[in-house]
């Protein structure tokens, strides 16, 4: 499968993250590309089996709906999204409760790395971690505090 994976199940997929992520909805078309490349870039690693199997769910995911509510995912209402896919995460099937969670973990990856979304929820990840939350002089505070045997915890 050369090209983007999620190209034949974009709609689908759209669908899926605006049901994980009901902030999803309001995203512009740019903030969609940039949520799909972080996606793609993930899927890109991958060996190319998994990406046919991702494929696969989201249009299974796509046409489940038609059995009961003779409509497709991608045009159901949010609450029979919803409910949709409370079905997949509670199966009694392992491998679709496994899909699931796989594609609500690719759906939160594109969302959740997103500067504004980090920024809107106050996150400032840095490589250095903590320390580079902390200037000199708090590190040497926190340093030389003394250990409290009596705070701890039995």
């Amino acid at each position: 499968m050369s090209g983007s994976a999620l190209a034949p199940v974009q709609a689908t997929f759209r669908a899926v993250a605006e049901t994980v992520v009901p902030e999803m909805a309001s995203l512009t078309p740019d903030a969609w590309r940039e949520v799909e490349a972080v996606v793609e870039a993930a899927l890109a690693s991958r060996p190319e089996a998994m990406r046919r199997q991702l494929v696969a769910f989201l249009r299974i995911i796509e046409l489940l709906p038609l059995l009961r509510r003779f409509r497709r995912f991608s045009h159901l209402t949010p609450q029979q999204r919803t409910a949709v896919l409370h079905g997949l995460e509670s199966s009694r099937h392992l491998l679709v409760r496994r899909g699931f969670w796989g594609v609500r973990t690719l759906v939160f990856m594109g969302y959740y790395t997103r500067e504004d979304v980090q920024g809107a929820l106050g996150y400032r990840a840095h490589a250095d971690g903590w320390s580079a939350r902390r200037t000199t002089g708090e590190m040497r505070a926190v340093a030389t505090e003394p250990f409290d045997e009596e705070s701890r915890d039995p």
